[in-house]
C-alpha cells in the first residue's frame, strides 16, 4: 500500500518501508484511526454499525511495527476509495431523507418546481436542510479525513524507518502553497444573458473562470455566446444534459444521455462535466469521456444528495479525474443558510489554505443578477484578490488543474546522488518538498529551485 501514499504525495517508493494491510473480511463499519479520523469499512479491530460509535473501534492502537514495515488491520486503499467514493453514505441517511429522495417523490418536485414560487421552493429545502448542523460526518465546513488519513500513515511509516524527513512532488506548479478556481453554473436563460457582465466582474478583478453550460432543454447555446467565453479567456463546460434531476436514477436511461452529453462535449470541445444539482453516480463514470468531473463536493450537508468526498485535493475516479467544490454554493448560502456575508466561505479558505489544498468556488450568475447577491460577490472577489497576491497562490481554470494533475502523476523523484531530481514531461515547473517529522505531526517544506536544478537531503 505504498504505492496509495506515493500516488497521493509523488513521493519515491524507495524512499519508506512497507506499509501492509490486513486482508478485507468480516463486518464493513464505522472505527476511528487515532482521535480525529473517521474511516469506513472493514478492520480487524472491529466497526461499529452507527458512526456515533466510531470511536469504540480505534485501529490506531492496533498497528504493530517490523523493522521498517508497519502492519494496519485495515486496507489503506480500500478505506482511501470508501471515503472518496462516498460508500459511508447509506449508513448516514435518515429515514425521512430516504423517503424524500424516492423516485416518486422526485418526480412531483421536479414536475411541480417550475410553477413553484422561489419562497416556497426554498422553504422545502430548509426543511429538507434542517439537520445539515447536526449531522456527524463528513465535519463541517471542510473535511480533510483522507487528507489526515494519508498524512498519519506517511508519518508511521517515517516513525517505522527513523526517516526525519522525505522528499516528495510538491502539489502545485512553482511551489504554489495553494489553487484556486472560479466555476459559474448557468442555470436558466436569464443567467446566460447575464453571464457576460459576471465575466466583467471577474475580469475587474483579474480572475478567470469555467462556465458550466446546459446542453438541452433550459435555453439555447447559441455559438457566439460559446465564442465569447472563450474569446475571453473563460473556459467552456456541460452542465448535466437538461438538469431535470434524473440523470443518474436508472441506468439503461444514464447511458443513454451520457451519450448525448458525450456527444455535445466533442461538439463543444468541452473537457470538463458537472452534474444537476451536483448528483452523481461514481461507479457509472466509465461510460463519461470527459477529462474531469467536478460533481463531487468535500462535505455535503447542503446538496441534495448528501455525502462528501473528504479531501480537498484532486483525485483520479478511474480514468476522469475529480477536482472538488470544497467551499459553499452561493445558492446554498444565500437562500439555505440566508447569510448575505463572506464569513463562511472565508472560514473555509482558511482551513483549505492552512492544508495547501485546493480552493473550488461555485457560484450562478442567475443568483448574481440580484444586487445584494452581487455585493456580496464582489466582496469575495476582493478578498480573493488580496490573498492572491500576498501569498502567491495559484490561479488557473479547472482544465489547467486537470491537466496540471495528469502531468505530476507522470512524473517521478530520482536520486543523484546527493540530490533529489524530478524527471519527466512538464518537470520544468514541478518543485521538490519534503515532509518532516516534527514530534507527532508533519511539516512540509517546498524548495525553490526548480526540478532540474534537483534538492539536496
Amino acid at each position: 500500500m505504498i504505492e496509495t501514499l506515493s500516488d497521493y504525495y509523488r513521493i519515491p517508493e524507495s524512499a519508506l518501508g512497507s506499509v501492509l494491510g490486513a486482508d478485507a473480511s468480516g463486518d464493513t463499519g464505522y472505527f476511528r484511526f487515532g482521535p480525529e479520523v473517521i474511516c469506513y469499512g472493514q478492520c480487524k479491530s472491529g466497526v461499529a454499525t452507527k458512526v456515533e460509535n466510531a470511536g469504540l473501534y480505534d485501529a490506531h492502537k492496533n498497528i504493530q511495527m517490523d523493522g521498517a514495515d508497519i502492519h494496519l488491520p485495515f486496507d489503506l486503499t480500500r478505506i482511501v476509495e470508501n471515503l472518496r467514493r462516498e460508500r459511508y453514505v447509506p449508513g448516514l441517511t435518515p429515514g425521512r431523507e430516504k423517503l424524500i429522495t424516492q423516485e416518486w417523490m422526485l418526480k412531483a418536485y421536479y414536475f411541480l418546481r417550475g410553477s413553484l414560487p422561489d419562497s416556497v421552493r426554498r422553504h422545502m429545502q430548509r426543511v429538507y436542510f434542517n439537520d445539515w448542523k447536526i449531522r456527524p460526518f463528513p465535519a463541517w465546513p471542510v473535511d480533510f479525513t483522507v487528507d489526515n488519513l494519508h498524512e498519519e500513515i506517511l508519518r508511521l511509516a517515517m516513525e517505522a524507518s527513523h526517516t526525519e524527513k522525505v522528499p516528495f512532488i510538491w502539489y502545485w506548479p512553482d511551489g504554489a502553497p495553494n489553487c484556486l478556481i472560479l466555476t459559474h453554473d448557468v442555470e436558466t436563460t436569464a443567467g446566460r444573458d447575464f453571464a457576460p457582465q459576471l465575466m466583467d466582474l471577474d475580469d475587474s478583478f483579474g480572475l478567470k473562470a469555467s462556465f458550466q453550460v446546459i446542453p438541452e432543454s433550459r435555453y439555447t447555446v447559441p455559438d457566439e455566446f460559446v465564442a465569447k467565453i472563450r474569446n475571453r479567456g473563460f473556459e467552456f463546460n456541460i452542465h448535466d444534459l437538461n438538469h431535470d434531476g434524473r440523470l443518474y436514477r436508472q441506468r439503461g436511461e444514464f447511458l443513454r444521455r451520457a451519450k448525448k452529453i458525450n456527444h455535445y462535449a466533442d461538439l463543444y470541445n468541452a473537457r470538463g462535466f458537472r452534474a444537476g444539482s451536483m448528483y452523481r453516480m461514481l461507479d457509472w463514470y466509465d461510460a463519461y469521456e470527459f477529462s474531469y468531473d467536478m460533481s463531487l463536493t468535500n462535505v455535503a450537508h447542503l446538496e441534495p444528495k448528501r455525502g462528501g468526498c473528504c479531501t480537498v485535493f484532486p483525485f483520479f475516479l478511474g480514468k476522469i479525474l475529480e477536482l472538488p467544490l470544497t467551499t459553499s454554493q452561493d445558492y446554498s448560502i444565500f437562500h439555505i443558510l440566508k447569510d448575505y456575508s463572506i464569513d463562511l466561505w472565508k472560514k473555509q479558505l482558511d482551513l483549505i489554505r492552512q492544508r495547501n489544498g485546493l480552493m473550488t468556488f461555485l457560484t450562478h450568475p442567475d443568483y448574481l443578477i440580484e444586487r445584494r447577491a452581487r455585493k456580496v460577490y464582489e466582496l469575495l472577489l476582493a478578498h480573493l484578490r488580496e490573498m492572491i497576491d500576498r501569498e502567491k497562490i495559484w490561479t488557473a481554470l479547472p482544465g489547467e488543474v486537470a491537466q496540471w494533475w495528469r502531468t505530476r502523476r507522470q512524473l517521478t523523484l530520482v536520486r543523484k546522488g546527493s540530490s533529489w531530481e524530478i524527471e519527466g514531461p512538464g518537470k520544468e515547473r514541478a518543485r521538490i518538498a519534503y515532509a518532516v517529522r516534527e514530534g507527532n505531526r508533519l511539516a512540509y517544506e517546498v524548495t525553490a529551485a526548480p526540478a532540474h536544478e534537483g534538492a539536496h537531503l
